[in-house]
């Protein structure tokens, strides 16, 4: 997760919100098309690209990698190859894919596990780590328990209000 870097879009301003990187964000995209197709066999990498609007495949294909070394998707390779989930959609969970392509999930460095916070002068008695601590553990909490069952789920939920507005206006 990145900070952001101060500029002058004010306390709310694009460039000083807590986010992701494009790391978290193109693999939970990826991992949520390859759980769409659950069952179905392999998806091409191409295809994953096309249909989650990601422009480089290089780059997808090294996230990918990566979660296949993480253990949360498998490759086969040749005619018809591509990525398929390596577990159930409803058992892999956003906060694995995270893990894998971010590292811990921590919105200050003084909360790293590598014990960043030794080097801060004020990481025993600071009121405001407790609060970043807190508001790391919510998102961690969140992550874990979104599977990707869930978030295709809710997809249909919106895909089918959709129509019905639709239906409904026309």
């Amino acid at each position: 997760m990145d900070s952001g870097t101060a500029g002058s879009g004010g306390p709310l301003g694009r460039e000083e919100r807590l986010k992701f990187s494009t790391k978290g964000e193109y693999g939970v995209r990826a991992v949520f098309e390859i759980a769409k197709r659950y069952g179905k066999g392999p998806i091409p990498i191409r295809e994953i690209a096309e249909r989650q609007g990601i422009d480089s495949v290089p780059y997808l294909e090294q996230l990918l990698n990566k979660l296949v070394r993480g253990g949360i998707v498998e490759s086969t390779r040749g005619p018809g190859g591509g990525y398929v989930l390596a577990r159930h959609p409803d058992e892999v969970t956003v906060g694995e894919v995270i893990r894998v392509l971010e590292g811990p999930i921590a919105p200050m460095a003084c909360l790293l596990p590598d014990d960043s916070s030794a080097d801060c002068s004020r990481s025993a008695a600071c009121a405001t780590r407790l609060l970043w601590k807190r508001v790391g553990d919510r998102i961690e909490e969140t992550l874990n328990e979104t599977t990707f069952g869930d978030l295709w789920a809710e997809e249909e939920k919106l895909v089918r209000g959709k129509v019905r507005a639709k239906v409904t206006a026309g």
